[in-house]
């Protein structure tokens, strides 16, 4: 299930309208758990210098006061905590239950419960399924791409935000198990039909590798799940010796850093990825020695491409590895740190940010492509890779 725009806004919205990010086609940017390694890692490496983040400890502790305090009172922590989230001005913020955040975890891992659909808003307001997943509940149902949604469970979806609609065909906390049943109303030309599924927990299928004439490999990266970062190692080795290689990263919202290290060692013998900061404290992620650092390569970005997905731009850019072609990325540079609250939900905080290795940030101005491209920005990337001495 997804849309293809909630990727581009803030975090904060309040517990549900966030978790919907999540379970969309991609990772909802600076998803928090394991996406940084834990300060005793073999690759995080304490600095000398601090790097001068701001007071967010202090924030972690007021919200955990406020939940606290309204636990005392017999009032939902959740709720305080929420609260105190807003007041604190993370624009990345977020609070979810117990179960929410277990469900988190779990797309983290490559898995996410739903039917199978992608949709997006359009014009007039009318939702359009863009995509099927092959073996879904919705692929088994018989619907297909360019067919209308036009209600969940009876409610009407037309002029809905694409994350209220997602919301809806995922299910709230309590019935959005494997095996719960939704039922859909479609549209197709003049047929119109009502379906009832069982959602099912699906894969996210996060990379896709594509051979092009004259023998590039495209590999698309739609998020930075589990085992990401060995499946586009295992691209690049597959790939026809001396061929060049697209990397497109559009739409890729990130998810788990370390799998965005082990993707940039495919390309890079050792060497620095980018340094992060926890509260004032710096670190360094590097990248595993043994790369493929003679293929040409292309680095194809958007406006969507954020988070771990521009810790891997930057580092392929400033090292000097890959040409960057497409639009500028969007500018999320921020690490996001979970917290345990009293009732068992769990707040999720700014504590810091990253840069690429020539040391510039990220947060608020992502980064400029070495070659713009809009449209056809595919058909560009091929161009340039032809430049780069692609020898097929």
């Amino acid at each position: 299930m997804s849309g293809r725009d909630p990727f581009c806004q803030s975090r904060r919205f309040g517990r549900g309208a966030a978790l919907t990010l999540v379970f969309a086609s991609v990772l909802a940017a600076g998803a928090a758990t394991g996406s940084f390694p834990d300060p005793d890692s073999k690759n995080a490496e304490s600095a000398a210098r601090p790097t001068g983040s701001a007071d967010t400890a202090g924030h972690h502790e007021d919200v955990a006061r406020a939940a606290a305090e309204a636990m005392a009172a017999g009032k939902s922590p959740m709720e305080a905590a929420e609260r105190a989230v807003s007041r604190s001005g993370d624009r990345w913020g977020a609070v979810y239950s117990q179960g929410e955040y277990q469900e988190f975890e779990e797309a983290l891992d490559g898995q996410y419960t739903g039917v199978g659909l992608w949709a997006r808003r359009e014009r007039d307001g009318r939702i359009e399924v863009t995509k099927v997943a092959a073996g879904s509940p919705a692929s088994s149902a018989g619907i297909t791409k360019g067919d209308r949604l036009r209600s969940v469970d009876g409610e009407k979806v037309d002029g809905r935000p694409v994350t209220e609609v997602v919301s809806l065909l995922r299910g709230d906390a309590t019935d959005a198990a494997a095996g719960t049943e939704v039922t859909l109303g479609l549209e197709r030309g003049t047929h119109t039909w009502s379906r009832t599924l069982r959602r099912a927990t699906l894969s996210t299928d996060s990379v896709t590798v594509q051979k092009a004439v004259g023998g590039v490999t495209v590999i698309t990266v739609a998020a930075f799940t589990k085992g990401v970062g060995d499946d586009v190692q295992a691209a690049v080795r597959q790939a026809p010796a001396g061929a060049g290689i697209i990397l497109d990263l559009r739409g890729n919202s990130g998810g788990l850093v370390t799998e965005a290290v082990t993707a940039a060692s495919a390309f890079l013998d050792g060497g620095l990825v980018a340094t992060y900061d926890v509260d004032g404290a710096q670190r360094a992620l590097h990248a595993d020695p043994g790369g493929d650092t003679t293929r040409p390569l292309v680095a194809l970005v958007d406006g969507g491409t954020m988070s771990a997905a521009e810790l891997l731009t930057g580092a392929l850019k400033d090292r000097g590895r890959a040409v960057v072609v497409g639009s500028r990325t969007f500018g999320k540079g921020s690490v996001q740190m979970p917290s345990r609250l009293p009732d068992g939900s769990v707040a999720e905080l700014t504590v810091g940010h990253y840069r690429t290795p020539s040391g510039r940030g990220v947060d608020g101005t992502g980064i400029t492509p070495d070659v713009e491209a809009d449209g056809a920005a595919l058909a560009r990337a091929r161009t340039v890779l032809s430049g780069l001495g692609d020898t097929t």
